[in-house]
């Protein structure tokens, strides 16, 4: 299995067209997966806000008080979530409505200008089956698409690149019913791969490396339509909420 970076020389703007800037700096081959960093499809998106152009509510400031955060930050928090999972030691752990369980909805400084943030996509799904769709046009290639966004986990340090938005694969490889080396029936492995591929693509891509792409090539997978939705755990199976 090979991992290649894709670098992307310009900064990435409301409306570019990323399927095209994609194919011309690299040559995609059918079975490619392409992991995209969440940020870009962001950016594209427009989906990019000027801190000043926010008003704070009531609740905003006074979570922003008590935890030293900028309150126009803590307002767009609160309009991308469901509800607050936990705050505590300066962090607002979120469920965001596209459901992922994660630090300040998603919400990030970094890689824009100052006074600005970008917020997640939408529907993140539906812009890795556009970007495909787009490059199948271009290319004539057929390509799964991924966009991967930084995570913390629960119980681990550091963090690690995971799938917010699938398209052409199933996020998880289930072996329940089948047979190990010693020939014991599996009953709970499934395997996150969609995860796992978004992991490995973060060690090319990394942050400051104008590679927002990476492209994995000779992974063994059954292509099909799929969504992010297998790898989000239902509230009533979650032991740590």
């Amino acid at each position: 299995m090979q991992v290649i970076p894709v670098q992307i020389p310009k900064e990435i703007e409301t409306n570019d067209n990323l399927a095209e800037l994609i194919a011309n700096h690299t040559d995609l081959q059918d079975g490619d997966i392409l992991v995209i960093a969440q940020k870009i499809i962001s950016k594209q998106e427009g989906r990019i806000i000027e801190l000043s152009t926010i008003t704070p509510s009531l609740l905003a400031q006074g979570i922003s008080s008590e935890y030293k955060k900028n309150p126009c930050i803590v307002e767009l928090i609160l309009s991308e979530s469901k509800k607050i999972i936990r705050m505590q030691k300066g962090i607002i752990i979120v469920e965001t409505k596209s459901g992922f369980i994660c630090a300040n909805a998603g919400i990030d400084e970094s890689n824009v200008k100052n006074g600005f943030v970008t917020l997640l996509p939408t529907n993140s799904d539906h812009s890795a089956e556009k970007i495909s769709k787009q490059i199948l046009k271009i290319s004539g290639k057929e390509i799964t698409v991924l966009i991967s966004d930084t995570f913390g986990r629960p119980l681990r340090m550091g963090q690690t690149n995971c799938a917010i938005g699938v398209f052409g694969i199933n996020p998880i490889l289930d072996y329940e019913g089948t047979c190990d080396s010693f020939g014991n029936i599996l009953r709970v492995t499934a395997i996150a791969i969609a995860d796992e591929i978004c992991s490995a693509a973060e060690l090319v891509m990394k942050k400051t490396t104008k590679s927002p792409v990476a492209i994995i090539r000779d992974y063994e997978f059954k292509k099909e339509i799929s969504s992010i939705k297998p790898l989000i755990r239902p509230e009533e199976e979650d032991l740590f909420r």
